[in-house]
Order: structure tokens, then C-alpha cells, then sequence
């Protein structure tokens, strides 16, 4: 299935391709506006605006139902049945190819499902699909993107194993390195660290980070706030659908603004070693020891 003639090369850069803007206004990879998103009478999304410019990392935040994932699944051309309007590098979403959609937006779902036991780097090696034309198959360089993706991702070990056979992290892995090898300058993460263990969780943002440092501009749907405090440039709050804050994160993340959203009391801080910000919801345990009343 897999052609394999030429010499791997040495080195093969994961650096995404960034579609030309060339005579278009504006330096944003994705711009989203008055994005609505209804099931039957229920609105999911309610006039949501989003810029996401290259290099820079966006989270959404917000409680469960608030509509991150929606958003994601719009924004990817998953979801189809929306009004107002998604642009890539300046052009019309639902006038591009899916093909050419996946060639610019890489995404990494929250709970991936795989109806066969294809081999982590088989799952890897499926990012370079949007690439190859016509009927062609992936070649020695395809091959070693692939390799390199996973050796990014601290999963090469994993290569040969049935997907099927790994643990619910290892896949988050697989797919997380799916994506590198896909070199979409746009990266949709919607809770890509759920199945992951805390060494793991930082592993993937710092390589987020380093994405970012390359130039590919990220959008990450995030429940645990401490990591978009640490990893995101900018985050957008929503509840109910619609955006409640948007902006630099340390701006966003104030007590004011979580705690009306989440509904609880929620501090922001400093922490005292890295300067980093620090959210701490506060418990009624805590609020004991403070001598509060709970609300």
C-alpha cells in the first residue's frame, strides 16, 4: 500500500504551509463572524466572532454546553448548517474543497474512533491524504514526516502497534501526531488532553507551543483553566453560546468574569516561582478554613 523507493531523507521539517494572502487585507489565518449555530430551537453559537492570527494560541473556555466544541466543529467544516461567516486566509469556507480545507486545518477531535485496527503509523501517515493527488500513494518522504511526527509526539515506539490495542492517551497521541503530519497552518484542538496523565499533558502544550513558534496559528478547546493561563496568548469565554469575554488571557481570566461563568467562585493569582498565572475555584472546604458561608 505504501510506496517506499526513494532514500528517506535526513530531515524532514513538520513546519506548516501557510496559504498566500497575497492582495487580501488583514494577517489573519482564520476569521470567524456573527457565527450561529441552532439545533431545531436551541441556539448553539449565538453571533460568535474569532481572529486567529499565525503563531498565536486561542482558547475557548467555558462550561459544558457553553458551544467550544460546535464551534470547532464549524469552524472545521465538520458542521455545515451554520450562519454568518467562516473565512480561511481570506477565502469563503463553504466554497473550498475538502480536500484543500484539509490541506489548511488540521484537527484533533476529542474522543477519535478508528473502525479498524490500522498501526499508529498508518493513522499518522492518513494526515498526509490531503496532499497527494489523485490516486497516488504516500511516498519515502511522506514516510518520514510521519516518523518524525511521532517521534515529536514521544510516541515512535508505538509505531507498529494496532491502534485499537493502545490506551485511550497513546491514541490522543497518535492522532495529535496525525495532525502535525498534515502541516495545516491552522490546528483545531478540542480537549486534546483528557486521556493524557499530567507529564503528558505538558509534553503536547509545549509542543503546541513550539507550533506556534513556527508559525501555525492554534485554536485549543480547554475545560482545565491553569493550562490556557500558561499555554494561550489570547482566550475567548463563552457561555450559552455566545461570547461573554475575548481578549489577552490575563485579561479574560480574572475572578469577575469566571466566576459568573462557571457559576463558582474562582481566583486568579500569581504563582510566586514562574510569574504564571494560577486559577483556583474556591471549595467549601476552603471556604470553611476562611470562615465564609457557602453561596
Amino acid at each position: 500500500m505504501t510506496a517506499t523507493t526513494a532514500m528517506l531523507p535526513a530531515t524532514v521539517r513538520l513546519r506548516p504551509r501557510v496559504p498566500s494572502r497575497r492582495g487580501q487585507s488583514g494577517a489573519f489565518l482564520l476569521e470567524v463572524h456573527d457565527l450561529t449555530v441552532a439545533y431545531g430551537s436551541r441556539l448553539a453559537l449565538a453571533g460568535v466572532d474569532l481572529r486567529l492570527e499565525a503563531g498565536s494560541v486561542v482558547g475557548l473556555l467555558g462550561p459544558n454546553g457553553a458551544g467550544k466544541s460546535t464551534l470547532v466543529r464549524a469552524v472545521s467544516g465538520v458542521l455545515a448548517g451554520f450562519s454568518g461567516s467562516v473565512t480561511v486566509a481570506g477565502d469563503d469556507l463553504r466554497k473550498l474543497p475538502r480536500k484543500e480545507v484539509a490541506r489548511r486545518i488540521a484537527v484533533v477531535p476529542q474522543e477519535p474512533r478508528f473502525d479498524f485496527p490500522f498501526t499508529a503509523l498508518e493513522v499518522v501517515v492518513m494526515g498526509r491524504h490531503p496532499h497527494l493527488g489523485g490516486l497516488a500513494f504516500e511516498s519515502a518522504r511522506d514516510l518520514e514526516i510521519a516518523r518524525q511526527a511521532l517521534a515529536r509526539c514521544g510516541a515512535l515506539h508505538l509505531a507498529t502497534r494496532p491502534i485499537d490495542q493502545l490506551s485511550s492517551g497513546e491514541r490522543q497521541r497518535i492522532v495529535f501526531a496525525r495532525a502535525l503530519a498534515q502541516q495545516a497552518p491552522i490546528l483545531l484542538l478540542d480537549e486534546p488532553a483528557s486521556f493524557l496523565d499530567l507529564r503528558f499533558q505538558v509534553a503536547l502544550f509545549d509542543r503546541v507551543r513550539e507550533l506556534a513558534d513556527e508559525g501555525t496559528g492554534v485554536v485549543a478547546v480547554l475545560h482545565d483553566l491553569n493550562l490556557a493561563a500558561e499555554y494561550c496568548d489570547r482566550v475567548v469565554l463563552l457561555q450559552g453560546g455566545r461570547v461573554v469575554a475575548a481578549g489577552p488571557t490575563a485579561e479574560v481570566l480574572t475572578y469577575k468574569n469566571l466566576t459568573a461563568v462557571y457559576e463558582t467562585e474562582i481566583y486568579v493569582d500569581l504563582n510566586d516561582i514562574t510569574g504564571a498565572l494560577v486559577v483556583t475555584p474556591l471549595s467549601s472546604r476552603a471556604r470553611r478554613r476562611l470562615g465564609r458561608e457557602s453561596p
